[in-house]
């Protein structure tokens, strides 16, 4: 089996899509990340990675990869010249190398227009072709039906749960597991 045609570094890749373009973080998105991200509507559905409040030091610390690797292809969702969200891929490792969990958030303001949708739908074919990648996984807190939607009409399928795995804001959820699979041959 080939290798995953991992690149180093995916600071040169935009991707874009019907009113919106994929790319990397930049130092000065700081302003549009903190209008989008310090919204308690948003961080509901989020891992704690993502805080709330989220202060401006949060949003450097995020734009200078001290949150996450932004070597790994985590992408802006700019829209209007304006970043309003995030998507990303965390690719496994080892015996795991051909397969990534990937997230993703948007800034209230963009809810129910089915960007997310779309921009899921332009993200994981890249993804799956540039990191070869035969399995890529996304997890839904059970109180956030319409990531789980999100999900469903890019063809992932949800595979099950993991029961009482999170606590948020004092309450226990359900993880909800989706997973798109391409097999060999």
């Amino acid at each position: 089996m080939p290798e995953p045609l991992r690149q180093p570094d995916h600071r040169d890749v935009r991707l874009a899509g019907d009113g919106f373009v994929l790319r990397p973080w930049r130092a000065d998105d700081l302003d549009d990340l903190l209008q989008h991200a310090d919204d308690l509507r948003v961080v509901r559905g989020l891992s704690d990675r993502f805080p709330h409040p989220y202060t401006r030091l949060d949003g450097q610390r995020f734009l200078a990869g001290k949150v996450v690797d932004l070597a790994d292809p985590v992408f802006a969702i700019e829209v209007d010249g304006r970043a309003c969200g995030g998507i990303g891929a965390r690719p496994g490792q080892g015996d795991r190398r051909y397969s990534a969990e990937m997230g993703y958030w948007l800034g209230h303001s963009r809810w129910g227009q089915g960007l997310m949708t779309q921009v899921v739908a332009v993200y994981v074919p890249w993804l799956m072709d540039t990191l070869a990648l035969h399995r890529l996984q996304a997890t839904v807190l059970d109180s956030n039906p319409a990531s789980a939607r999100v999900l469903l009409k890019n063809g992932f399928e949800e595979e099950g749960a993991q029961r009482c795995a999170v606590m948020k804001f004092g309450q226990l959820h359900d993880l909800r597991v989706f997973a798109k699979v391409r097999r060999p041959g």
